[in-house]
């Protein structure tokens, strides 16, 4: 059996050949596969055939994770070929010699297949800058279109030289890929209801309308073979049911497509990706369109990770050098006014359509440029898709909304990637349309309805070192635009004393996010960022929070990738033995097994007030 070994502390990969069962692992010589690491046991785990199926087992305390699920004791996983067996700082992942066939051809492992397509990308990328004469990618300009003929006409001619020299599973593993991407376009365009998919490539002037004709027809088979819901509130789930059902129809229409069809499809794939390169962002372009990927991770030029369903997995794409790597992060910065140097080492930013990026390399980073993308969503989130998607009651939804067209003072606390911009986003689109709302973000990511949104985003220095702008300079002159709300992404300095002082001068319905695990460390977090702006007594930090801060409403990541409120609580008073903050739950969820938040029976001081004004229903708390 064959086994990719990755360590990730030195960005290695090698492949090791097996033939024993059970495969043991650990740091003794004992061990079928020896891992000398601290962080691995003496016998770590060993892998088993069973029947037909492989599963892993558990042998130490040390931890093991197949496909990110903890191997508990006694309780075997069962591990497919290409799933990743995680173990200190290594991953194991079986790719076979079990020879999976297409018919009676023998073929090798995807990642081997996907090294050789990336070695003629890279031999066609490097001998096509070599022709036009060009040094560095990121120079090339796509607005000139007499540029672009001339770029075309070299690439399409070594195309054609090189394609046909690639064997027949490399064109299968090629042609497969790029048709589980337009498999995923036409399933995303049936659930919106738009009449047609875009199957374009990178540039209209490379395209055969008459096979682009056949391709769409095969993709349209291959999506009526599959048993989807069509439904705009089932677009995640079609995905997932496609992507599993993908594989056994490509395998039954692979003698169905035509040998000369086959080949433009790759020419196309493989234009494309270049394509990408000289003028987009590269490998990370498709990702970027996927529906399904809610957040890409880029570690260094040969690991790109993306987030899928909540779940964290390494997609097979690399980039060919760092040089290229750097190129795209530059294409990234320079639209929004931001750099990254060595001086300047780390760097937060977005793209045109919101999503937030941050990018750090050396000498900060050990292993080379890492980029990360918060996408923003493909459709904005609403309050009945989070309450179908389990994340809160409807009965917690309706008190929600009562309190924001109530005007209470919100913040919404929780860890990384827990979906505290998501659900800002939703609790301010019920501001009312008539109210003027300023948004402040280091990196606008908020898109409201409301008409009248004036947006503000923070602004790094230049090289000189001047000119920044500051969230807390962004809320100071807030004051003079004569805002009825002010929403800021996210509270994390010195800017928590002006928001409080906001929310404590006629400001009310303020909204923001703060990061704290649990309400009672958001209330310390937040007295420590006042401290941060000013030196003043702790009491007095505690009366202004009480009387500014309404609630907090708390959100969690959980293991299995949902997100959900967990909790949300209003902020009373001053506890007078300890002189604490004393907050009271209205809604909790006690584990990720409770169906749904449920009321605590505590009845918060604002009812009376808020149901006065008919802005919700008692019956909510019933």
């Amino acid at each position: 059996m064959e086994l990719w070994l990755y360590d990730h502390s030195r960005n290695t990969r090698e492949s090791i050949e097996v033939e024993s069962d059970p495969i043991t692992i650990g740091r003794e010589d004992g061990n079928t596969i020896v891992l000398k690491s601290p962080f691995v046991a003496r016998a770590h785990c060993r892998i088993v055939r069973k029947g037909n199926q492989m599963v892993v087992e558990s042998l130490s305390r040390a931890g093991t994770r197949v496909a990110n699920k903890e191997v508990l004791p006694d309780q075997p996983l069962k591990v497919d070929f290409g799933d990743e067996i995680q173990l200190g700082q290594f991953s194991i992942a079986l790719v076979g010699n079990e020879k999976r066939r297409l018919g009676d051809e023998a073929i090798v492992s995807d990642a081997e297949l996907h090294g050789r397509l990336m070695a003629m990308e890279s031999a066609v990328h490097t001998e096509l800058l070599e022709r036009m004469n060009l040094r560095v990618t990121g120079h090339l300009n796509k607005g000139d279109n007499r540029f672009i003929d001339e770029v075309l006409h070299h690439l399409e001619a070594l195309l054609n030289q090189h394609i046909t020299s690639l064997d027949r599973q490399v064109l299968i593993y090629a042609m497969r890929a790029h048709l589980r991407r337009l498999v995923q376009a036409e399933v995303v365009r049936q659930c919106e209801g738009r009449v047609q998919t875009d199957y374009k490539s990178a540039d209209e002037r490379v395209l055969d309308q008459e096979k682009e004709s056949q391709i769409a027809t095969l993709v349209t088979n291959l999506v009526d073979m599959m048993p989807l819901l069509f439904d705009p509130t089932s677009v995640q789930e079609d995905l997932a049911v496609a992507e599993d059902a993908f594989e056994d129809l490509f395998a039954q229409e692979l003698a169905t497509i035509p040998r000369e069809l086959q080949r433009y499809i790759v020419r196309r794939t493989v234009s494309k990706d270049i394509q990408d390169i000289m003028f987009g962002l590269g490998p990370l372009q498709d990702l970027l369109e996927m529906p399904s990927v809610s957040e890409i991770m880029v570690v260094g030029k040969d690991h790109i990770y993306i987030e899928k369903q909540g779940q964290i997995v390494e997609t097979s794409r690399t980039f060919f050098s760092d040089d290229i790597l750097l190129s795209i992060i530059e294409r990234i910065l320079t639209p929004v006014g931001r750099r990254v140097d060595t001086s300047t080492p780390l760097v937060d930013a977005r793209l045109a359509d919101g999503s937030r990026v941050n990018v750090v390399i050396n000498p900060l980073s050990m292993v080379g440029p890492c980029l990360t993308i918060r996408k923003f969503g493909w459709v904005p989130f609403t309050m009945d898709d989070l309450v179908e998607r389990g994340a809160l009651s409807e009965a917690a939804a309706e008190f929600l909304h009562g309190c924001i067209v109530g005007r209470k003072n919100i913040l919404i606390s929780g860890g990384t990637g827990s979906g505290k911009t998501t659900l800002l986003n939703v609790l301010s689109a019920y501001a009312r349309p008539n109210e003027r709302i300023i948004t402040i973000e280091e990196s606008a990511e908020l898109r409201l309805p409301q008409p009248h949104v004036v947006r503000l985003e923070g602004r790094p220095a230049n090289v000189e070192g001047k000119g920044s702008y500051t969230i807390r300079d962004l809320v100071r002159n807030s004051l003079r635009m004569r805002p009825d709300r002010i929403i800021i992404g996210e509270v994390r300095g010195a800017e928590a004393m002006d928001m409080l002082q906001a929310m404590n001068t006629g400001h009310d319905g303020s909204l923001s996010t703060i990061h704290a695990n649990t309400p009672y460390d958001c209330m310390k977090r937040l007295e420590a960022l006042v401290l941060m702006a000013v030196d003043m007594p702790i009491q007095a930090i505690r009366e202004q929070i009480v009387s500014a801060v309404d609630m907090i409403v708390q959100v969690a990541r959980f293991s299995d990738g949902r997100r959900r409120i967990t909790t949300i609580s209003e902020v009373t008073a001053i506890e007078p033995e300890s002189g604490q903050l004393r907050l009271e739950d209205i809604f909790t969820l006690r584990d990720s097994n409770q169906e749904a938040l449920r009321h605590t029976g505590y009845m918060p001081s604002f009812t009376n007030e808020l149901i006065s004004q008919k802005h919700f229903d008692v019956e909510v708390f019933l």
